[in-house]
């Protein structure tokens, strides 16, 4: 095949686009341009898509002997990305970037221009595998549990799904990785993996909004409706959250105090115990199936709400008006902007945007 080898600057996409080589295919790495004015250093392991990343995938690229590109998909990522990023804040939800990026830079408008190439799929360093099903080609979990990625990809469609390569999924651990690297003299083998928001390499998410939004004083109130305190700005709260509350009246019973639910409209905060973070049902109408739809409107599934989260089991129901889904336990600090992931054993089924929740615990309890 020809293959386009998204290559991010470190250590497993710099594999993966190894073993696409050695595999045979025709291969061309490609590194994405995310910022107009991008970082020139990275620190430690916060951040990526700096200008050092941009050099280290050239330098993997030159070791493998392959053509390389860097393309400026930043317009598109402020767009479609950080642009939504912001807007999801500010609309009370708590989105994850890391999908997005997924949905609709790497497979969509990577894709996109590769397939106008000529080339026939896309190779990434995700933890994933790709399986034949009786409906087609599947999704699914890693052999490596602890480096599963397919909760971020859980967005992928069908057609999608059929232009991808993933080379690491059937890898037994990260540390069998590092050594091919070191092997092939990949100076990236010890890089340390990215984590946190790249665009907000400090990982204060709230500071970073404020800076973009400006703020706006309102107030923190209980379930009640009581006021307990007052906040800067609805959007740089979340769901679940507990540190930075600074709540001017404690709780009758002494105890910490999270967000239950941010409201938009009115700029408030509301607060309450942890055991009222407990949702017994999600649902939305954002959705989408990585593959054969199910043939069933109601269904048995694992679901899975954060990329490292323990999957839940719960029932499903689909319908006009999109999914929902009911865990046999409840989830615990769900928040609406969220994605949730459907499983079938060890197969991703699809997935959708929260949209509502519903608490586990009555108001007056």
């Amino acid at each position: 095949m020809r293959i386009l080898a998204a290559m991010s600057g470190g250590v497993d996409s710099a594999v993966a686009a190894a073993r696409a080589v050695e595999a045979g295919h025709e291969v061309v790495g490609v590194h994405l341009a995310l910022s107009r004015a991008g970082g020139t250093l990275r620190t430690g392991s916060r951040g990526c898509c700096t200008i050092e990343d941009a050099m280290d995938a050239r330098r993997a690229a030159d070791r493998l002997g392959i053509p390389f590109y860097v393309w400026d998909f930043s317009e598109r990522f402020r767009d479609d990305v950080i642009d939504d990023f912001i807007s999801e804040y500010q609309a009370g939800r708590t989105p994850n970037p890391c999908m997005r990026c997924n949905e609709k830079i790497k497979f969509a408008a990577l894709l996109e221009r590769a397939i106008e190439l000529g080339f026939d799929a896309v190779c990434t360093g995700h933890y994933a595998t790709l399986l034949d099903g009786e409906g087609g080609l599947e999704l699914h979990r890693a052999s490596d549990n602890a480096k599963d990625q397919s909760y971020v990809l859980g967005v992928l469609t069908a057609e999608q799904l059929a232009h991808t390569y993933f080379p690491l999924g059937t890898t037994p651990s990260k540390a069998l990785v590092r050594a091919e690297a070191a092997e092939r003299g990949l100076s990236v083998a010890q890089k340390p993996d990215s984590h946190d928001i790249c665009f907000i390499p400090d990982g204060d998410t709230r500071g970073w909004l404020a800076e973009k939004v400006g703020t706006a004083t309102g107030e923190i109130v209980d379930r009640s409706g009581a006021v307990v305190g007052s906040h800067e700005g609805a959007h740089g709260y979340t769901v679940g959250q507990r540190r930075g509350l600074k709540l001017g009246i404690p709780a009758a019973d002494g105890k910490p105090r999270f967000v239950l639910e941010v409201r938009p409209v009115s700029n408030t905060v509301v607060v309450g115990p942890k055991e009222a973070l407990a949702i017994r049902e999600i649902s939305g109408a954002r959705f989408s199936w990585a593959g054969a739809a199910p043939t069933a409107s109601d269904f048995d599934c694992h679901v899975q709400i954060r990329a490292h989260a323990e999957p839940v089991e719960a029932t499903a129901s689909v319908d006009a008006d999109g999914v929902r889904v009911v865990p046999v336990v409840p989830l615990d600090g769900v928040a609406p902007g969220q994605t949730a992931v459907l499983y079938v054993g060890t197969r991703v089924l699809g997935q959708f945007t929260i949209d509502r929740t519903v608490s586990a615990v009555p108001v007056d309890a």
